[in-house]
């Protein structure tokens, strides 16, 4: 699967920006399951600086504020979708440019490409690309104007979990095969802290796996005939 950028060239109407906040604030995970929803990849007990990838939700007012960060020096992103495959997504990314500086840019996946949309909902936008990390923080609104690209979050989504390298500012093809994605449907409306092991740490994990771990025990304490 690659995500290239496709440059649209609808003049749409942006969203009303407001200027980035500088310095950029820590991301808090105390408040993972409290205060707003989260999901960790990476290894057992990571935080927003360590898990290969961490994304952030809650409710502010009309709208819904969103943290991601991954262990990237290109983008990282979240894709909105009815089901559990990529194609017909709302996604939001977070792009560190050859400047520099990390910029929100909305995205549309027609197919298995991913289409750069003008129309961008994100507002009072603030990101950072520090020790090998894009991180990010934004705000969309909850409710929308019926619109093919842009979701009204008050509905029920799968999250597509994404990042990966870029060249000259536009997104290239997401880091592993098969990038992660939520479960269950995600609710804005409620709060969970939800872990997710990465390829690392899946290995024993698995009901055929353990299956495997016991039969070969009892085989080596029973031995042969």
């Amino acid at each position: 699967i690659y995500l290239l950028t496709v440059y649209s060239h609808s003049t749409g109407y942006p969203f009303p920006t407001a200027p980035p906040v500088d310095p950029f604030a820590k991301i808090r995970v105390d408040d993972c399951g409290r205060t707003k929803g989260c999901f960790r990849y990476g290894k057992p007990g990571c935080n927003a600086e360590t898990c290969d990838y961490f994304l952030s939700y809650r409710r502010i007012g009309t709208d819904v504020e969103f943290e991601l960060s991954a262990d990237t020096d290109g983008w990282v992103a979240v894709g909105f979708s009815s089901d559990k495959k990529m194609g017909g997504d709302d996604v939001m990314a977070c792009v560190h440019d050859d400047n520099g500086r990390v910029r929100i840019q909305h995205f549309y996946n027609v197919g298995q490409w991913a289409k750069e949309i003008q129309r961008n909902p994100a507002r009072d936008e603030e990101g950072v690309f520090e020790n090998n990390r894009v991180t990010c923080r934004f705000k969309r609104p909850v409710y929308v104007p019926r619109e093919e690209t842009i979701v009204d979050l008050h509905l029920s989504w799968y999250y597509l979990f994404a990042w990966g390298p870029a060249i000259q500012g536009s997104i290239t093809r997401h880091d592993i095969d098969s990038p992660p994605v939520s479960e269950r449907v995600v609710s804005i409306y409620k709060y969970e802290d939800i872990f997710m092991p990465s390829a690392a740490y899946q290995t024993f994990s698995s009901p055929f796996c353990l299956l495997l771990i016991v039969a070969l025990t009892f085989y080596l304490l029973m031995g042969t005939p």
